[in-house]
Order: C-alpha cells, then structure tokens, then sequence
C-alpha cells in the first residue's frame, strides 16, 4: 500500500502541527494497516495579532498550490486562529477557496481547516456546552469564543493565557495544562477543548486531563487529525487522542 500524504498549511512560525499530528498518526500505524508522510507549505506569521493573521491568510492559496503539485491526499490549514479572526463561518469560505485553487493547479484533494475541525469535532462528542482553554490575548479569545458559540455550542468559560509570541506559544510545557484546569469552570459542561490553538502543544496531556476531570478532553490538534482521517475514509481513531479518537 502506498503511503498516505498528508499536506499541512502551517504558519511560518508553528513548530507544533508538525509535531502532534504526525506523533497521532505513527501512534495510530501501530495499531493499524495505513502509513503516512508528511509535507508542509508554510505562510508567514510571527506574532498572533488580527493584522498578521489576516496578511498569512491570504497566502494560503500559494500554500494550497504548493501542496497541490506534491498531490497530497489531503489537505489541512493548520492555523485556527488565523479562520475565526476572519469572520464568523469563515472555515467553509476557506475551504472552498482552497478546494478551488488545489483544482485548478491539478492536484485536488479534501481540504480540513483546524477551526471547521474543532466545531465537527465538538459535535462529534455532541458537546453542546464546552470551556476552552487558549494562549491567545482575551481579544481573540473573545473572536473564538464568538465563533464557536455562533455554531451552536455554548462556552462556559474562556482561559485566555495572553502570549503574543507564537514561538513562545510552541515551546509552552504541555504539563502546564495540568494546573491551568484547575482555574476553568467545568460546572455542566460536555467537553474541554484543552487546547483552542493548533501552535500550542496539549497532546501530551489530553489524557491525563480527561482522568482529572471525568470529561471528554480534546484539542485543535486532535479535531483536525479526525477529520483528516475522516475525509480519507479511514477509521478515526489513534492512541493518545482521548475521546475523540478513542
């Protein structure tokens, strides 16, 4: 069987797309028949501000083209963040355009972008009420918060850990998630999303979490894994995932 090419959008500065999916996916080859390769395009970003983000958005076309020519089996835009600050809904314009454009450069494949996964995740775990956890300032929190609540799933509580630098965001201990959920209210909610930040590592500790609280677990990174997995009518599961990808 030939392996599976797997093509990542990333943000110039992300050093953790890289990591955690394919850690998901060599996890998952243990215990399963498929293998996979990895193949990135990046676009420039170094600090998470509205206006960086929304000049790497619109290399992401460039990147889709890119991908194209490797004729990747699928395509995911790495950078959830980047997708909420663009407008409400933005995920299905974005994935639309980035279809059209890995068309036309005669390479299609499915595109996943990490917000519309986290949403289709979250729904998957029929999570109508979450709290969520992000390194972003509290002004883009608010547009993820915002964002996810206009999908219809209400969000209890918000930790917004304000780290502008997004190498910083990528070298954060994923342990650290451990004490962080200490200060979020849980009360009544279906799900944490431990990490609402594709840049932020959390898959080390997605598990480990799960047993603190007695709750689903997941991240962006994980969401985007699922769904990937999903477009390639593959079975959706890896170790180390949590619920999700139990």
């Amino acid at each position: 069987m030939s392996p599976i090419r797997i093509g990542q959008i990333v943000p110039s500065s992300n050093t953790t797309m890289e990591t955690e999916i394919p850690a998901l996916l060599r996890a998952r080859e243990g215990v399963l028949s498929e293998r996979f390769t990895f193949h990135s395009s990046r676009m420039r970003m170094q600090k998470v501000t509205k206006e960086q983000l929304e000049a790497m958005d619109a290399e992401s076309l460039r990147c889709a083209a890119e991908l194209a020519d490797a004729r990747v089996d699928v395509m995911g835009y790495a950078c959830l963040v980047a997708i909420m600050s663009m407008g409400l809904g933005y995920h299905r314009e974005s994935e639309d355009r980035l279809g059209r454009t890995a068309d036309s450069a005669g390479g299609p494949a499915p595109i996943v972008t990490s917000a519309g996964a986290l949403i289709e995740g979250l729904q998957r775990l029929n999570a109508k009420t979450v709290s969520i956890v992000t390194p972003y300032m509290r002004p883009l929190t608010n547009l993820v918060v915002d964002y996810i609540e206009n999908e219809g799933i209400n969000v209890v509580d918000s930790i917004a850990l304000e780290i502008p630098d997004n190498l910083e965001v990528g070298r954060r201990d994923p342990m650290l998630l451990l004490e962080d959920v200490e200060r979020l209210n849980i009360e009544g909610v279906d799900a944490v999303v431990l990490s609402a930040c594709v840049q932020m590592p959390s898959l080390a500790a997605i598990e480990r979490v799960e047993d603190k609280l007695g709750l689903p677990v997941t991240s962006a990174a994980v969401c985007t894994t699922r769904r990937m997995l999903e477009s390639l009518s593959l079975e959706p599961t890896a170790p180390g995932g949590g619920a999700l990808l139990r």
